[in-house]
């Protein structure tokens, strides 16, 4: 068990594992914590769930822990005794005395089954003690059904089990006794009604034979149907402070639980409920869909999240990355920051160039300028990093002293100490990918340091590299193409030598061999 997750669930029946495997495909870190207990823990088999029908409660619980488990979800075998707020967290704290962070809830507790105070109830329940005609009626068809009263709507329910048999007992134990309309319709469906409280069950070896009335008759049954109270176990959620509510059906309460709006958020923002918590008539069928449902609604959530997260780190690393700060760090976390080659559009463009004075702009680790200086050229590197700078003439010492003799490392930020103007026979500017704005302004500043006669070369990645695994920074708005700097030049001043995209092989981190596109711009001042 780590010690955070993306997402704790709590309690590991139908709703719970729908929850947790929609969350573990989505990729999120899961973790299911169960005691074990499930409601339907009596059953021989679960009922009306396309597909699974018949199956034993147990064996969908077991095939749905190895689904998660084969996407990453993780279980721990505890109950969550406490959840507190931490931060923007949750703090789950575990009957063993551990503890687990989450960034988001899923409680899909269930709930309890309050059974009347009668004898044997409680020892038959889900064998021949029922409550859900859609779960167990086809079980039972055609056999001798009881009904026990706890309430109002006992009526109700003898006339829907007779759907699945004719002969079907109303147990009124205490209720009044029918009149009017109501025993006409329980008449005419043929229904009986028993008057007088049940003191207990009548079982023959493990079956139910009948009910035993407080007079001492024994009323012949195969099953005994009653409707117990529904009531959420929501203990977990206290600390919380999300109290059940009562439910209502036919306007008499027949349970209680936690209130939350159609995808499972409750009024604690990143605490959703699913399954019987927060319906107690669902069935497994919907509770696994209501836990697919929440489990959708929270990856959305927290979608939002990390893509809020995301922007505070985009806006700061758009406002630092081309500082000098930034820069440094970059290039003392690495011994080498770039391939020590010279860049290849320079290398076309300036091999056949009459040597002159150049200005590398962003000179880095001084590959482009070593590369030049070996040419015949007098260089000046700029750069805005130290680190780069000393990397650089430590490089061009070993390329010779006449190589090293004929480069200026010059630490300097461009933007606010533009270059001499007319000074260069080549600027170069590779890759220099600021934003919209600042690079205009730098371009502008650039191609005002060419002399004339002299030639300008500006090479980016092109927009396109977005689009590729090259994971390259994804700034979009930093990214150019050549003909928008071209647009920039003045006709009557430059001559555009060229202004297009060039293709160029490379390998993405992953180590496939992908094609990417430099932004190249050959202009000669008049």
């Amino acid at each position: 068990m780590r010690e955070s997750y993306d997402v704790v669930v709590i309690g590991g029946g139908a709703a719970g594992l729908g929850g947790a495997l929609t969350l573990a495909r989505a990729r999120r870190s899961v973790l299911v914590v169960d005691a074990g207990q499930p409601r339907n823990a009596p059953a021989g088999q679960l009922h009306n769930y396309l597909g699974r029908d018949g199956t034993p409660p147990a064996q969908l619980l077991a095939d749905g822990r190895d689904e998660i488990s084969r996407y990453g979800g993780e279980f721990v075998a505890a109950t969550a005794e406490d959840v507190r707020r931490d931060g923007d967290d949750f703090l789950v704290r575990l009957d063993d005395g551990r503890a687990v962070r989450a960034r988001r809830l899923l409680v899909t507790t269930g709930l309890v089954d309050e059974l009347p105070d009668v004898p044997g109830l409680a020892e038959r329940w889900g064998h021949d003690v029922l409550h859900c005609p859609y779960c167990h009626g086809w079980e039972v068809r055609d056999q001798r059904i009881g009904v026990l009263a706890t309430g109002p709507l006992a009526v109700h329910q003898a006339q829907l089990w007779r759907q699945w048999s004719r002969h079907v007992t109303l147990l009124l134990h205490g209720l009044a006794k029918p009149e009017g309309e109501e025993a006409e319709r329980l008449a005419a469906r043929g229904i009986a009604v028993v008057d007088g409280p049940v003191a207990g069950l009548a079982v023959t070896g493990d079956a139910l034979t009948g009910v035993r009335l407080a007079s001492g008759e024994v009323v012949d049954l195969d099953a005994v149907v009653v409707a117990a109270r529904l009531t959420a176990r929501s203990g977990v959620l206290n600390s919380l402070g999300l109290k059940p509510v009562d439910v209502e059906l036919g306007g008499h309460v027949v349970g209680a639980q936690i209130p939350a709006d159609a995808t499972g958020a409750t009024a604690v923002p990143g605490v959703w409920v699913a399954g019987n918590v927060a319906d107690v008539r669902a069935q497994v069928i919907t509770a696994a869909a209501a836990g697919l449902n929440a489990a959708a609604a929270i990856n959305a959530d927290l979608i939002a999240a990390d893509t809020d997260d995301a922007v505070v780190r985009y806006r700061h690393d758009a406002h630092r990355m081309f500082e000098r700060a930034a820069w440094e760090e970059r290039y003392q976390a690495r011994p080498a920051l770039w391939s020590g080659r010279p860049n290849p559009q320079l290398v076309t463009e300036a091999a056949e160039l009459a040597p002159g004075r150049a200005l590398d702009v962003g000179c880095g680790e001084g590959a482009d300028a070593i590369w030049l200086a070996e040419r015949g050229w007098q260089v000046t590197g700029v750069d805005i990093a130290e680190t780069a700078l000393r990397r650089a003439a430590d490089h061009a010492a070993a390329a010779g002293a006449d190589v090293a003799g004929r480069i200026t490392w010059t630490r300097a930020d461009l933007r606010e100490q533009p270059p001499a103007a007319g000074r260069y026979d080549l600027v170069s500017a590779q890759f220099m990918q600021l934003p919209p704005d600042a690079r205009r302004a730098l371009f502008a500043r650039l191609a005002d340091a060419v002399a004339p006669g002299g030639t300008l070369l500006i090479v980016g990645h092109h927009p396109s590299d977005l689009r590729t695994s090259a994971h390259r920074q994804h700034f979009p708005d930093m990214m150019f193409t050549a003909e928008e700097v071209a647009a920039s030049l003045d006709p009557g001043q430059w001559q555009v030598g060229a202004a297009e995209t060039r293709p160029r092989a490379a390998v993405d981190p992953d180590g496939r061999d992908i094609t990417i596109h430099d932004a190249v711009l050959v202009a000669r001042r008049r």
